[in-house]
């Protein structure tokens, strides 16, 4: 799988609100004309699934929290990170279907580029196999089962009605290895950083990756992303250590020192892997 996640974009945590179990999955289309240029150039994916982010929170009518799926798929296989795990998707149409149901989108449309690539159905069932994995039933359906639309189009909905199998060749493709962040190194930091002159730093590289991982979870502001387990970092790691994501720890065991439970729960949301 190789997945691409929101603090990779550069977006904050998910709004949307928190759905941890769903009959299974939809899958969708752009309903609309996409550029080829998405078939030879992974950038124009990413700008493609940001600017559908953008016009999502833009529309005023629906009131979107959060670009509307859990997921979207490009043709060269990346899977891209979008409500993610354990949200309610905003795509199936009403809050019902949206309630059975994630979503995931594979950048085709009804025009340009019509046809998914062995890889972009690679990439959907990497993200069906994931919701699998925490909370989605077995049920594969296309967005016009249960609402009136052409959506997820004629190619996409054939594959659906086959029970979507993964093409072959799609299954070994491995996420790119996430950076790592010693639980030891961290804690050293968050023990001597605070009482440290102005500008001190203990293992600035990994304090850097928890920091920016914080700072996507819109606990940190930006001026205090600087490598440093200071004050505003203890405080935003005690709120993090306070967040049902966190972990939902009371009193002492949210004091802003990082343990190993709530570290983990952080780099999995936002893109490292933790190590003694």
């Amino acid at each position: 799988m190789k997945l691409i996640t929101r603090a990779q974009l550069g977006w904050p945590a998910s709004a949307a609100p928190t759905q941890t179990s769903t009959k299974g999955v939809k899958v969708h289309y752009e309903g609309t004309a996409v550029s080829t240029k998405l078939l030879t150039d992974h950038a124009a994916c990413i700008a493609e699934w940001k600017a559908i982010r953008a016009s999502h929170l833009a529309n005023t009518k629906e009131n979107y929290s959060d670009v509307a799926y859990n997921y979207a798929a490009c043709p060269h296989g990346y899977l891209l990170e979008g409500r993610g795990i354990g949200k309610r998707t905003g795509a199936n149409g009403n809050q019902a279907l949206n309630a059975a149901h994630y979503a995931i989108v594979g950048l085709v449309g009804s025009e340009g580029l019509t046809e998914p690539t062995d890889a972009m159905l690679g990439a959907i069932r990497d993200g069906i196999e994931l919701l699998r994995e925490h909370g989605a039933g077995s049920e594969i359906k296309g967005h016009r089962d249960g609402y009136a639309t052409s959506c997820p189009g004629g190619p996409l909905y054939a594959w659906v009605l086959k029970g979507a199998p993964r093409p072959a060749g799609t299954a070994t493709e491995e996420t790119p290895a996430k950076p790592k962040v010693s639980l030891t190194h961290v804690l050293a930091a968050a023990r001597r950083d605070p009482a440290a002159a102005q500008g001190h730093t203990t293992y600035k590289a990994e304090v850097l990756l928890v920091e920016r991982a914080l700072r996507s979870a819109g606990l940190l502001a930006a001026a205090y992303v600087d490598g440093s387990f200071g004050t505003k970092t203890i405080d935003a790691y005690a709120r993090w250590q306070r967040s049902p994501a966190g972990g939902g720890y009371v009193g002492s065991d949210a004091d802003g020192i990082p343990g190993k439970s709530s570290l983990t729960r952080l780099g999995d949301r936002y893109g490292f892997t933790v190590v003694a």
